[in-house]
């Protein structure tokens, strides 16, 4: 907790808004996006897919999975607890709405369904996307399939797996994903292993937002090895999120937006 504080104060002292943006590209997507404060419909049901998996007192078996599907923690958890400490946050849910909204991308990859909050923001914000969704407990998927599906969100792939499994053995060279949201396994090593599996699918367009870049020393250390890489063109460090594109037209730079 004490490192997550350092660095939000000296992400706070390095951090600017739309003024301090001088790339045409970034400013518009801030002030057409990141700031946008319409009032969606689609909030409402964002709030009541919280609100049904908040009110839910039922427990399942929680089974998180190391390398090589290999079980490294298992645990009993209310479902209302997962979602009130795991999911991601309202105003995030609304953000990545907000991105998948102003990107309209086609096809969508998620690295961590969990109860499928983020599922929910990612499907609402372009019901016409084809979105794959992973992840490895299959007590978690089941309850974000059926809540999607009680909210008519069909549109959704779901893979119950351990994600490098997966990656490795996906095509991915003839797969090009033009939104992938890794929030499956904040650590350095895992991190960068995706980053670098997935690299193949990229396309001059593709957005790749990591959740979770300031959660330790270990995950700032894969975020800068990120931003450093030839293909990264553009980043933007939110605190909570680090958004990558790979635009060849652009000027390699990066940038801290506050929220």
């Amino acid at each position: 907790m004490l490192f997550q504080i350092k660095s939000y104060i000296n992400f706070l002292w390095n951090s600017k808004n739309h003024h301090g943006v001088h790339s045409p590209f970034v400013f518009d997507l801030v002030t057409n996006c990141f700031y946008d404060k319409t009032n969606y419909p689609e909030y409402s049901i964002l709030k009541n897919y919280r609100n049904s998996l908040l009110q839910n007192k039922n427990t399942i078996e929680v089974t998180d999975f190391g390398a090589g599907s290999r079980v490294f923690k298992s645990n009993t958890r209310a479902i209302n607890q997962i979602a009130k400490n795991a999911g991601i946050s309202p105003k995030r849910a609304k953000l990545l709405f907000r991105i998948v909204r102003y990107f309209e991308p086609e096809t969508i990859l998620e690295i961590g369904t969990s109860l499928g909050l983020a599922t929910s923001a990612l499907t609402l914000g372009s019901s016409k996307a084809k979105i794959t969704t992973l992840e490895g407990c299959p007590n978690t998927m089941a309850i974000a399939k059926n809540q999607l599906q009680l909210q008519n969100l069909n549109n959704i792939k779901f893979e119950n797996t351990e994600f490098s499994s997966y990656l490795k053995n996906c095509p991915l060279s003839i797969i090009h994903y033009q939104l992938i949201y890794f929030d499956g396994n904040h650590s350095k090593k895992a991190t960068l292993e995706y980053f670098e599996l997935l690299l193949p699918t990229i396309t001059n367009d593709s957005v790749w937002i990591f959740d979770d870049i300031h959660w330790s020393p270990d995950m700032e250390e894969a975020w800068e090895i990120i931003k450093k890489h030839p293909k990264v063109k553009v980043t933007i460090d939110t605190f909570q999120w680090g958004i990558v594109f790979f635009r060849s037209e652009q000027e390699k730079e990066h940038f801290t937006i506050r929220m």
